[in-house]
């Protein structure tokens, strides 16, 4: 093959293995406040869980969209991560291994099948069937889980693929929160109960909830609407916890996918939070650990009381896409009751997270997946659609560009699809930033790597309903980006953008600048760089006449803006009236797959300038 992609035999080598492995991987002999010794069993047992999360269709260190190795490393992160559950499996083999005859049980907390090409070309291109098996079924196979917990982006692609997918699983997907409309009774299997042998013929009982996210009710309406309901976690996990405690469990352990802080993107539109483990600890008595997911944050421990029990509930969330195996240990001590029963207490726990990058992939988990992988490579690199000229997003910082009308495009035409009720008579608007000044679709065919080079962040899309003085407002704050000049030029490009800003010390990122256009009518506007940050934005106008502070739109934002990233005004308050949860790089692929041609004489238009009062600026290179 003539692409740059990792050889077989680079793929399957071997690495560290056993407590070496472990050493590397950040590994520390946990202390738990008690005495406990694992070569002397007796009346004291330690469960271990294993846990990964956020997996999103990752088996390799491998960037498809740049077609090459993964590498996170920055300013701030000099040494790079390493994702991809080849190399996890390492890691809990490595623990199976070094903690043998112990109980242990190794678990996942949803989105598994979602986010990477090798994910969607097996629910899109090849879908799953009896004859071809996911490749994150393959893998976790393998790795021998005992059970996961199902994601919300496990729904993107509807329930037959869902189901499929379940179907080629070894071990159950748990949603005790996943309903059927009808029976109010889980559509998944909501708990699974482990009977581990331990010391002297005694016995511990170890059950296992699985709880997803409410918000799939409004990210995949259109998949799961009259199917399937999500209530919240804390009140299914208040139903299944003590039907779990009556059957005798001694540990309960909640897979959910459920970030650990309280808070929810879609604000009041569902009744149930989306972010609730923290929730759960605290509601719902006898849960004692939690692997956490969904919020894509590294929480190696924390311990939130039960209000009713005063427990101290264990939280751990490993990260993301395979980064990190979050290690949770719990230790139970053998007491009686009056009448002679045993009974296991609790008596100390604790949680690390292990480092991906430090092994190499387990050969078994890779080598499974290679020809897969290896077909996805290639799909990734083939023509998906031509366009009818060169477009480059080069001087995107300073002139409105087609590439980025094209993006907007894209965002505002779905959104307009997926709006209902009021919001579906507003005029939608878009926001795009120049994310890579490199980016550029050549004239003629158009590959897959091409279009998700011009994005190339992992954003969601939103819509969120705003005003004009919010609209005016927004713009102001991008317009901070460029350096205040005298003149109308010519300038470079380099003198007039990417300004010190008190918050961006050493220049604003090209990240923060957005454009704003209109999808059925032009927003046009003056950007006047001669006038002070504040008062930069003239003649802003819709479809031609003057935009009034009042007027009401929906603007297309991505999640990292509608979360407050940037710092922009207005959208991470304002009401969200769309979010399926989709990624914007996906559906700029699917748009162009769809359509077969990019035609600028479809989507673009000069809309916004540089001007010096009212002239307009020139800029060089």
């Amino acid at each position: 093959m003539s692409h740059a992609m990792p050889s077989r035999r680079a793929v399957i080598a071997g690495g560290l293995t056993g407590g070496a492995a472990l050493a590397a991987a950040g590994f520390n002999t946990p202390s738990y406040g008690v005495e406990f010794d694992p070569r002397r069993p007796g009346n004291r047992v330690r469960l271990t869980v294993l846990g990964t999360t956020d997996l999103h269709g990752n088996v390799y260190n491998w960037d498809y969209y740049k077609n090459q190795e993964f590498d996170n490393h920055s300013g701030t992160k000099p040494v790079s991560d390493a994702i991809g559950l080849a190399r996890a499996a390492t890691l809990i083999k490595a623990m199976r291994k070094e903690r043998k005859g112990e109980p242990i049980l190794t678990l996942d907390a949803g989105d598994t099948i979602q986010g990477t090409p090798l994910a969607y070309y097996y629910a899109k291109i090849d879908p799953i069937d009896g004859d071809t098996v996911h490749p994150m079924a393959r893998a976790m196979n393998l790795v021998g889980y005992d059970a996961a917990a199902l994601g919300n982006h496990e729904f993107n692609y509807g329930i037959p693929i869902l189901r499929t997918f379940e179907d080629q699983l070894d071990f159950p997907l748990l949603g005790a929160n996943a309903v059927d409309p009808a029976t109010k009774r889980p559509a998944f299997k909501p708990y699974i109960i482990r009977t581990f042998p331990v010391a002297h013929g005694r016995r511990l009982k170890v059950g296992v909830l699985g709880l997803t996210n409410p918000g799939i009710a409004i990210w995949d309406k259109a998949n799961v609407e009259g199917r399937m309901e999500f209530p919240g976690l804390v009140e299914q996990a208040k139903k299944f916890v003590p039907e779990m405690k009556k059957k005798g469990c001694d540990l309960i352990i909640v897979s959910a996918h459920s970030g650990p802080n309280t808070s929810s993107s879609y604000g009041d539109a569902l009744p149930y939070p989306e972010n609730a483990s923290s929730l759960v600890a605290e509601q719902v008595p006898h849960v004692d650990a939690i692997l956490v997911g969904h919020a894509h944050l590294e929480v190696p421990q924390m311990f939130v009381r039960n209000k009713r029990t005063g427990q101290q509930v264990l939280l751990c969330e490993p990260a993301y896409w395979g980064m990190r195996v979050a290690l949770m240990d719990l230790v139970v001590q053998a007491t009686w009751t009056r009448h002679g029963d045993l009974k296991w207490v609790l008596v100390g726990s604790g949680s690390q997270v292990l480092n991906s990058n430090t092994v190499d992939p387990d050969p078994k988990v890779a080598a499974a997946v290679q020809e897969q992988h290896d077909t996805v490579v290639d799909y990734v690199n083939s023509p998906v659609g031509t366009s009818t000229e060169a477009m480059s997003a080069a001087r995107a910082v300073v002139e409105d560009v087609p590439i980025i009308d094209f993006v907007n495009y894209v965002q505002a035409d779905a959104v307009k699809a997926g709006l209902s009720g009021e919001a579906a008579t507003l005029p939608v608007l878009s926001i795009a930033a120049p994310f890579n000044r490199q980016a550029s679709f050549p004239s003629g065919q158009v590959t897959v790597r091409d279009v998700a080079g011009l994005y190339i962040y992992d954003n969601t899309l939103l819509g969120v309903q705003v005003s004009g003085a919010d609209v005016r407002a927004y713009l102001e704050y991008s317009a901070r980006y460029f350096k205040k000049v005298s003149g109308t030029g010519p300038f470079t490009m380099a003198q007039v953008t990417n300004a010190v800003t008190p918050t961006a010390p050493n220049g604003t990122p090209d990240y923060n600048f957005d454009s704003v256009a209109g999808l059925d009518a032009p927003l046009t506007y003056d950007i006047d760089i001669a006038a002070d940050p504040g008062s930069r934005i003239k003649n802003l106008a819709y479809d031609g006449a003057p935009v009034t502070d009042g007027q009401q739109f929906v603007m297309a934002v991505n999640n990292y803006r509608q979360s407050g990233g940037g710092g922009f005004p207005a959208v991470s308050t304002a009401p969200v009236v769309y979010n399926r949860q989709n990624e914007i790089r996906q559906l700029l692929i699917d748009w162009v797959t769809a359509h077969g041609t990019i035609d600028p004489a479809q989507f673009a238009s000069v809309d916004w300038q540089l001007v010096s009062g009212d002239q307009p600026v020139t800029i060089t290179s």
